[in-house]
């Protein structure tokens, strides 16, 4: 740490640190009457009900940056997305600046150290909404300080959920310490009237992933964050693709937080549309995407991030991306305001979500080192997230879809969870009258391939029906 300098206090490399303005510049510029910011924009979704709807997009070069926001602004999201390129999340940021010169098509994203804080400001008046910063860096802090340079008023990521999917062998308590002192600036920079919006990644490894696993691991890095003054939390929550469970859960961030946080913070649920294996036909993409609009709406999110039909075979264009927004913008939207869901089934799930994410979490709560206590818990197993590439969670928990699409737990490894929650948990999970046993690996793979069989069905059937059809 000696090497690091202290901004305020957060500690970044001394080369960033030397590119930077000075302190009362990066304020001046976040409390600037000109600027949008997020929190705002946060604010107005919530009230109003419909969720605001905002793309992925990140490309290297700068010029292609610009253009590729001011396309996607024609199809009026609420919030866009700079996605930061693979080498900046690792820090190697040598290595993004020569691929920025010699090769920047091969970037996978912004690399926005390289180019620096007068081009993200650049960015800031490229776009007509506000920009969020996307990334999956386990130490974000010398990105993050080019981020408030630069006037961008939305931050992603923890020390949970921007470490285990992503990183190998990085220590839960380094990534939570760097991630505490990126708080800890947002609190600072609270008390001078800039709320920096700092949304939460509950999606985690996208896989299946249980509800209430997602929504232990975004309230440990929100209670966190609050201890180190943050005033503004974006808790996002993956779309599993069951509309009565992701309702519930979207719907219980609220509550959740009404538990843990206090009121002194703002809270605004957000939903990821569906992240695993993507239908692969355009009709039966959009309208998964149509769905997750609709959800978001009815869970509560003041946002969605949206997906475009060109998920399963890579990284959308911007034409894409433009369908992508319309079409989760029309199920957000008051046009399907007439679709009623069973509430009486989402305020069971609601029930039981909270009781799950409380026996996940209390205990470590308890404790009096909340970075060590979470490390602790994972390193125990007592807390575990399914199918992480990183050493530091065990990955015995093994999720599986019930018969409604709804994911639960087959294996709840160590997690320490009551006997009537595993009781319900099996229950759900039985298999109906006459089903032949499958075995284990190869329901999962089907309950991971959901909506790709769903649609192999579909197009089965309506190929079977038009044959017949066609007859005389």
């Amino acid at each position: 740490m000696s090497e690091l300098i202290d901004l305020a206090g957060i500690e970044v490399h001394p080369a960033v640190a030397a590119t930077l303005p000075a302190w009362s510049d990066i304020v001046d510029h976040l409390l600037g009457p000109a600027l949008p910011r997020a929190v705002d924009s946060l604010r107005t979704a919530a009230r109003r009900g419909i969720p605001l709807i905002q793309p992925r997009s990140g490309v290297g070069g700068h010029g292609e940056m610009l253009e590729l926001l001011e396309a996607l602004d024609e199809g009026g999201p609420g919030m866009q997305s700079v996605t930061i390129d693979s080498h900046t999340r690792l820090r190697q940021f040598r290595t993004a600046e020569l691929m920025l010169s010699e090769r920047p098509d091969e970037l996978n994203g912004y690399p926005l150290v390289a180019h620096g804080w007068r081009r993200g400001r650049e960015l800031t008046r490229a776009s007509a909404v506000p920009l969020e910063i996307r990334h999956g860096s386990p130490d974000a802090r010398d990105l993050f300080a080019v981020a408030l340079a630069a006037g961008i008023t939305s931050f992603e990521g923890g020390g949970i959920g921007y470490n285990l999917p992503y990183s190998k062998d990085v220590p839960l308590r380094a990534s939570l310490e760097a991630w505490r002192q990126v708080d800890a600036v947002c609190g600072r920079l609270a008390e001078v009237g800039v709320v920096i919006d700092r949304e939460l990644f509950g999606t985690l490894t996208a896989v299946l992933m249980p509800p209430a696993l997602s929504l232990a691991v975004v309230v440990l890095e929100a209670v966190a964050a609050v201890r180190e003054g943050v005033r503004c939390l974006s808790p996002a929550y993956p779309q599993g693709g069951q509309a009565h469970q992701d309702i519930a859960a979207l719907r219980c961030i609220p509550l959740l937080a009404r538990r843990y946080l206090g009121a002194e913070v703002e809270v605004f649920p957000v939903l990821h549309e569906f992240m695993g294996v993507f239908p692969r036909t355009p009709d039966y993409a959009d309208a998964l995407i149509l769905q997750g609009g609709l959800v978001g709406r009815l869970g509560g999110a003041a946002k969605v991030i949206n997906k475009t039909y060109q998920e399963a075979y890579g990284i959308p264009d911007a034409d894409a991306n433009l369908r992508g927004i319309r079409i989760a913008s029309l199920g957000a939207g008051e046009l399907f305001g007439f679709v009623t869901i069973d509430e009486s089934r989402v305020e069971e799930e609601m029930h039981w979500l909270v009781r799950e994410t409380s026996e996940l979490v209390d205990e470590v709560l308890a404790g009096s080192d909340l970075p060590a206590d979470i490390a602790a818990a994972f390193r125990a197993g007592r807390l575990d997230i399914p199918f992480s590439a990183s050493v530091h969670a065990h990955s015995r928990v093994v999720p599986m879809r019930d018969r409604s699409g709804a994911i639960r737990l087959a294996d709840p490894g160590r997690l320490p969870l009551s006997g009537s929650v595993l009781r319900r948990q099996a229950r759900l999970l039985e298999a109906g009258p006459g089903a032949a046993p499958i075995p284990l690996i190869d329901q999962v793979g089907a309950d991971i391939r959901h909506f790709l069989d769903r649609e192999r069905v579909a197009l089965a059937g309506n190929t079977r029906r038009i044959t017949t059809e066609g007859e005389p």
